[in-house]
């Protein structure tokens, strides 16, 4: 008989803030391509398919849904479940609401749970440590991951390592939970042996950790499953109900279950984890060349030495510097040591207490459609470039306060102003007067590119009145 299908079940949450000034509120870093080819989402839901896994469920914030979906699809998943939250609550309640989902079909199906943004070097051994983890899950133990330590590194949580379990080969109990240390007890903790970092991976079966969740955070599970029974189908989307997550308090699994339960238990395992948690992290894990550098796009490096330096928008050269971070982006540079990679997070609480919109979203933001971005504005007026993915449709609209310009630089549109509709190819133009009804359309095979020029007395994106949307947006 073959044995039960492991559930992966991906939490995408969070915004990254120590990778900003890539990372922030509107694209976080699980998002982007920080390793790989593949964006650190596509690497997590990789690493869990074949035929030992059941399809993924993903459970993020309903603002990503579409960057989510699509980037899924991009990487050949096209079976998960994406469930979304009404709001941020930590991981309990997100991992709670899976398994109550999970627990419908097969109360003690295997759930492995998963952060989207992680590095993971070697997939075999993690797999290895996976069957482990699933054979004392299935004894009803709450499994975690602990990664042997490196360094005294102090952005991770410790597992103080037990005793083995007579039950699980290769795996052991916990006797402690250690939070977050400072540089001291980091230290000693690795000094004395026999602790571990924590992963944040967890695996059990969905019957034990709803249990634990009774016995340990009751406050908890009546919102979830109040949520669960109201959810409803959007699209390919899962969204559960609004005010029963909302009055569920925030708390991770860790502070929730973990560190109470009489039930944890631990496999180490050396699988090259990193949790890609800070631009230093990410030169530790780059490439390097024979100077100690890690470049990535459009760089010019001369006499530098073990710097990471990246730029995402305009050539960025660094001459006779060493052990510094640049990164550019189209609307922002960051420079600093690489010492101070974890201070990036105070950058951005200074942005926002200003109320800069460079700390929580970029220059391009992304619709479900494609994206636009701004090229530039003035006194009443803004100019866009929007890009329409083959076979999408903006939402049928009209506008109080502006007109709009379009002119298509590449590709063929189809636009539709009040009672017209027309075709649009390269160099050609439509005006938009001020409160028609207008949609656009990319009926083509190559992405639809176009310049809209904005004029009037308000340029916000909340003009918009969406009459009909093929998306569900209101």
């Amino acid at each position: 008989m073959p044995e039960p299908r492991i559930v992966p079940v991906i939490l995408s949450g969070g915004s990254g803030t120590r990778l900003w000034p890539v990372s922030r509120e509107s694209f976080p870093k699980q998002l982007w391509p920080l390793m790989s080819d593949h964006t650190l989402m596509q690497e997590t839901a990789l690493r869990a398919r074949g035929e030992r896994f059941a399809p993924p469920i993903v459970v993020c914030n309903h603002e990503h849904r579409f960057l989510i979906a699509e980037q899924l699809r991009a990487a050949g998943i096209t079976d998960a479940r994406i469930v979304l939250e009404p709001i941020g609550r930590n991981s309990a309640p997100a991992i709670a609401a899976a398994a109550v989902l999970v627990a419908e079909d097969d109360p003690d199906a295997v759930l492995w749970m998963m952060a989207a943004d992680a590095s993971i070097a070697d997939t075999q051994a993690l797999h290895v440590a996976l069957e482990a983890a699933a054979v004392a899950a299935s004894t009803g133990r709450i499994v975690t991951f602990g990664m042997n330590p490196t360094a005294p590194e102090t952005g991770y949580g410790y597992i103080a390592q037990g005793a083995p379990l007579a039950d699980a080969p290769g795996v052991f109990a916990v006797t402690r939970f250690v939070e977050k240390p400072d540089a001291a007890t980091a230290e000693r903790l690795v000094a004395d042996g026999g602790y571990l970092w924590n992963s944040g991976m967890f695996v059990f079966t969905a019957r034990a950790l709803l249990a634990e969740l009774d016995t340990h955070a009751p406050d908890i599970l009546p919102h979830i499953r109040a949520s669960v029974a109201a959810r409803h189908d959007d699209l390919d989307f899962i969204r559960l109900g609004v005010d029963a997550f909302k009055a569920c308090p925030s708390i991770s699994l860790d502070h929730a279950v973990a560190e109470r339960t009489s039930m944890a238990a631990v496999v180490p395992a050396t699988i090259g984890w990193s949790d890609v948690g800070s631009w230093s992290a990410l030169w530790e894990l780059g490439g390097k060349d024979a100077a100690g550098n890690v470049a990535i796009g459009d760089v010019l490096l001369e006499g530098a030495r073990n710097c990471y330096v990246r730029s995402d928008g305009m050539l960025a050269a660094v001459v006779g510097l060493s052990d510094v971070v640049v990164v550019v982006t189209e609307d922002v540079v960051l420079a600093m040591h690489r010492d101070q990679a974890q201070d990036v997070k105070k950058v951005v609480e200074r942005l926002k207490a200003a109320g800069r919109t460079e700390a929580v979203a970029h220059n391009r933001t992304y619709r479900p459609w494609g994206y636009y971005e701004s090229l530039t504005q003035g006194d009443r007026f803004q100019v866009k470039r929007i890009v329409v993915s083959p076979g999408r449709q903006l939402s049928l609209q009209s506008h109080f306060h502006r007109a709009e310009h379009w002119v298509v630089v590449n590709g063929t549109a189809r636009v539709t102003r009040d009672a017209e509709t027309m075709i649009l190819r390269e160099n050609e133009s439509v005006y938009l007067p001020l409160g028609c009804v207008h949609r656009l359309e990319n009926p083509g095979r190559i992405p639809l590119t176009l310049i809209e020029v904005q004029s009037g007395a308000y340029l916000g994106e909340d003009d918009i009145v969406r009459l009909e949307d093929t998306y569900g947006r209101a």
